[in-house]
């Protein structure tokens, strides 16, 4: 797969992450952060929300960064772990919650909001009178995710704990660094990863739509069609393993 150089538009230490693995594997990779991850104050709604966490039936973590600061939060308010179920998307966000002793299930297949959906643990979970989840998050996001809960008769709440900002950069970065690498492939990992790499194209979008870009799930690929990008791959998931298998099924494009 060594005809692979691809941007990477995580937030700095995922990329990195993501870079050491794809060059164990020959792939070259350049790393532009589209998603800077900024905490948000915590207010007495927020308390409320944690230190109530046991009139929950399921709590869902749907990314690292909410699994990190859920947990700093539950630590703060919560001697032992509460009563809840726990729910991941991905491996890597339920390895968060496992390190500090929380009892996590996550879908072996596919880290995407479908795969969750599937998972027997949690449809047992929501099989109950009333039951009430509560999904861990940023601001905005994984709506398909709570509608299909609500459309299984949960009700649904968010604690959104961080907002991803577009990080500041000189308006030709993209396509300046797509030429200077001479790079032939897009990954983002999220729908809003994808509008800031749009947006910060800007006019040379139309020529950077005719890259393949990888995608973590049919929602995003749909956003990805719609905005006019001509190769999308959807990984389904925002793991190296699934962009790896992606990579694997994808013509290699020849140098």
């Amino acid at each position: 797969m060594t005809g692979w150089r691809l941007l990477l538009t995580r937030p700095a230490d995922e990329s990195a992450a993501l870079a050491s693995v794809l060059s164990q594997a020959g792939i070259f990779s350049s790393s532009l952060p589209l998603l800077e991850i900024e905490p948000i104050a915590v207010s007495d709604t927020m308390r409320e929300v944690i230190q109530g966490l046991d009139r929950y039936c399921a709590v869902i973590v749907v990314s690292k960064p909410a699994a990190r600061m859920g947990v700093d939060l539950l630590n703060q308010y919560w001697p032992q772990p509460p009563s809840p179920r726990w729910f991941s998307v991905g491996a890597a966000t339920a390895q968060i919650l496992a390190d500090n002793g929380l009892d996590v299930s996550f879908p072996a297949e596919g880290d995407d909001s479908e795969a969750l959906l599937e998972l027997p643990s949690l449809r047992e979970a929501i099989a109950r009178p009333y039951p009430r989840v509560l999904i861990l998050r940023g601001e905005g996001g994984r709506e398909l995710l709570a509608e299909r809960l609500r459309e299984l008769g949960a009700s649904v709440e968010y604690l959104e704990l961080y907002r991803r900002g577009l990080p500041h950069y000189p308006s030709t970065v993209l396509p300046d660094r797509i030429e200077a690498e001479r790079l032939n492939g897009l990954v983002v990992s999220s729908g809003q990863g994808f509008e800031h790499l749009r947006q910060l194209a800007g006019n040379a979008w139309t020529e950077m739509a005719q890259l393949p870009l990888f995608v973590p799930s049919p929602r995003v690929a749909e956003l990805a069609r719609a905005a006019g990008a001509q190769t999308v791959v959807d990984c389904r998931g925002a793991s190296a393993t699934a962009l790896l298998t992606a990579l694997r099924e994808h013509p290699e494009p020849v140098l």
